[in-house]
């Protein structure tokens, strides 16, 4: 009989996983293919809307530079991630509250299937980051009769 090491860690990856694929996302990887336990830092508030051609994804990401924001579209599954780095500790001041969060982000939303993944398009301005992935254009149902033998 083998013993096998008890890894309480891999457990609570098994839980994420099964969490995230409730929700309709996808679970974190490793880079060797292995699962992975991600935790973000913090999480943007964002805003999801649709028009007759486009959705809308808007990211409040404030203080953070349009260097440290990445979005990507993988096997119909957009992320936003980035981070917000907390200021320069001065030896001169005091904090008296600190209740901004700083560091990474990540954040991951499942792409409607009438989504044009090729014409995808974001702009960053004023700490809010606008996402905007047009529709495709579905050919138009059309009537047909059929005769009947």
């Amino acid at each position: 009989m083998n013993l096998v090491k008890w890894n309480p860690f891999s457990e609570l990856e098994d839980v994420s996983n099964r969490l995230n694929s409730i929700f309709g996302r996808m679970p974190a990887r490793r880079e060797s293919g292995t699962d992975m336990l991600v935790m973000a830092d913090w999480t943007p508030s964002v805003d999801i809307s649709e028009t007759d051609t486009a959705y809308l994804i808007k990211a409040e990401i404030p203080e953070v530079k349009k260097e440290d924001v990445k979005v990507t579209l993988q096997d119909g599954m957009l992320t936003i991630s980035g981070e917000r780095r907390q200021e320069k500790e001065e030896k001169n001041k005091k904090f008296h509250r600190v209740e901004r969060s700083y560091g990474s982000f990540v954040r991951s939303f499942r792409v409607p299937d009438d989504a044009d993944a090729n014409t995808i398009a974001a702009q960053f301005k004023d700490g809010m980051l606008n996402v905007t992935l047009p529709k495709s254009k579905k050919s138009e149902s059309k009537s047909i009769n059929v005769s009947i033998a």
